[in-house]
């Protein structure tokens, strides 16, 4: 058959072909990528196609395994809960007391909800979910991922922030390397969701790092990165671009979360799928920051304590970054919550809470500037400094730090209430400093009627505090009361205060000076089976707390 022929011959079969076609075959359009998968998708589905989202980075991802489990055989922490159990804490973080916490990522640019608005934007019949709808469009349309263009940061200043940290008197600063949003703001050879590659087009993370060195701090990170593996699963009952496969690289697996228990909290009874490649990405990319920037200090939220992390995954980065902290002789700390870690095998930290009384281990509290969001959102309200101030000698009286949280707005700026609220901390961090940073507990944290409620998120309850409320710290011989209200004046128009705990049979010596940290005036005193007896000036010198400092003979 000559080849005209054989062409023409063909044309014309498929031709015939598609008339002899349905026509719903012929007409079918493609499946629509953002259409809900919650049903149609299994675990193993999920995960193999995240699993071919950052396939490229395979190469990488191994080479930075390798290297955690070379560190881990040189050093001298082995991968082992018992072997970390031997972790002291470093000597400057004891001394610290005092740090900043810093929420500020794409989720600050809605100014909505809180932190969480990249999950609840997905989650149907929630307020932000309504809001992001009215705002910005549906989530097949404009999803998270749009948000990332319009995040420019264009009045991020790290040495503006940097500075004004010191200024409060802070001595360490945590800014977040990754939410559980997944977009890392720093520069990553495991990710092109990052900061450095989209948004801002800035290594942030480095940036700030070199900034907060600058000042004299110590600089530490934080990550959220395991709560990634579910944290967008909202977006799969629903039309959402969390379902196109084109972008499970930002939105992680978003596996279905599977809780049996209270609250989230309660990870013995959350049966959420875990895989083992999600768990080594993970590891890859959290040693990948301890690589990068050295950090001093990492924060972690409470989903590593989750059973498919305890077992393997979190023991090899501890053991991975406490030793590479000993190689470069710089000790580091884990903040861990709730019972991730084993005690004494990290710092434990409470989030928005505090403790009863004094703790043998160094521990934190972790709590916001702003009452509402840890993140910038419209409208928050702030705690005023008092309260803070009171919050952070109730915690160091008790061998404890505090990081307190601030948000910056989506372009970078900080906002003014909480600038102000920072530089009154500083300014009184810096006339009673010293019994403060480096202060180690008395034999009693305090005395007074009013006492904190102990445990997670129980800020708000937090009552406010009498002039019969002290709290003690000490610094070598010398002991420091630290008032938390100034009394009334009496009639003859000076004012007493009896300080119960310090009786003579309390102290090693009979108290030979009294001094006022606020204007470094001599108090008047008499002591006594009753306790330490001062005489004070009508009015209050200085604000928000006052320190004597007590010297025996």
């Amino acid at each position: 058959m000559p080849a005209s022929t054989l062409r023409r011959f063909m044309a014309l079969s498929a031709i015939g072909a598609a008339l002899a076609s349905p026509a719903w075959a012929q007409a079918q359009p493609p499946a629509d990528p953002t259409a809900p998968t919650a049903a149609t998708l299994s675990p193993a589905d999920i995960d193999r196609i995240w699993r071919q989202s950052v396939a490229k980075f395979d190469g990488e991802r191994t080479r930075v395994l390798q290297r955690v489990d070379s560190g881990i055989a040189t050093g001298p922490f082995s991968a082992d809960w018992t072997s970390l159990q031997a972790y002291k804490t470093p000597a400057w973080y004891a001394d610290a007391k005092f740090g900043i916490f810093v929420h500020w990522g794409v989720f600050s640019l809605p100014a909505f909800g809180n932190e969480w608005y990249s999950r609840d934007m997905y989650q149907q019949g929630s307020k932000p979910y309504e809001h992001h709808i009215a705002t910005f469009g549906k989530q097949s349309t404009f999803g998270y991922k749009d948000l990332i263009a319009r995040f420019k940061a264009e009045r991020f200043d790290p040495q503006g922030w940097a500075k004004l940290f010191a200024q409060a008197g802070a001595k360490y600063v945590v800014p977040v390397a990754e939410h559980h949003d997944g977009f890392a703001m720093y520069r990553s050879k495991l990710s092109d969701w990052t900061a450095a590659t989209m948004g801002p087009k800035r290594d942030v993370l480095g940036e700030l790092a070199t900034a907060i060195r600058a000042e004299g701090m110590r600089f530490g990170t934080s990550s959220h990165r395991a709560e990634h593996n579910w944290f967008f699963d909202g977006g799969r009952h629903i039309a959402s671009d969390v379902n196109d496969p084109r972008y499970a690289a930002l939105y992680g697996p978003a596996q279905l979360r599977v809780l049996h228990g209270k609250d989230d909290g309660d990870l013995p009874h959350d049966w959420t799928p875990v895989s083992q490649a999600w768990l080594d990405d993970w590891l890859a990319r959290t040693a990948e920051l301890v690589d990068a920037y050295h950090p001093d200090l990492m924060y972690f939220d409470w989903w590593i304590g989750h059973a498919s992390m305890r077992v393997n995954t979190m023991p090899r980065f501890a053991a991975y970054y406490y030793n590479q902290g000993a190689k470069r002789g710089e000790p580091t700390v884990i903040d861990f919550k709730l019972n991730a870690f084993p005690q004494g095998a990290g710092t434990y930290d409470v989030e928005r809470g505090q403790m009863i009384g004094i703790q043998p281990q160094t521990w934190q509290t972790d709590t916001s500037i702003s009452n509402a969001s840890w993140g910038y959102i419209d409208g928050d309200t702030y705690k005023p400094a008092t309260q803070l101030l009171h919050q952070l000698i109730d915690v160091v009286s008790k061998n404890g730090n505090l990081l307190l949280n601030i948000g910056p707005r989506g372009d970078g700026s900080i906002p003014d209430e909480a600038r102000d609220i920072l530089l009154e901390m500083g300014a009184w961090l810096k006339v009673n400093g010293e019994a403060i940073y480096g202060s180690r507990p008395w034999t009693r944290f305090g005395e007074g009627p009013t006492e904190v409620v102990g445990g997670t998120f129980q800020d708000r309850n937090a009552k406010p505090y009498t002039p019969e409320d002290f709290r003690f710290t000490t610094k070598g011989a010398v002991l420091y009361a630290i008032g938390l209200g100034w009394p009334q004046a009496q009639a003859d128009g000076r004012s007493e205060v009896l300080i119960r705990s310090l009786a003579p049979s309390a102290l090693s010596a009979p108290v030979q000076r009294v001094t006022l940290l606020a204007d470094g005036s001599a108090i008047p005193f008499t002591q006594d089976a009753a306790g330490l007896h001062l005489r004070l000036p009508k009015d209050p010198v200085g604000r928000h707390a006052y320190v004597f400092k007590i010297e025996a003979r």
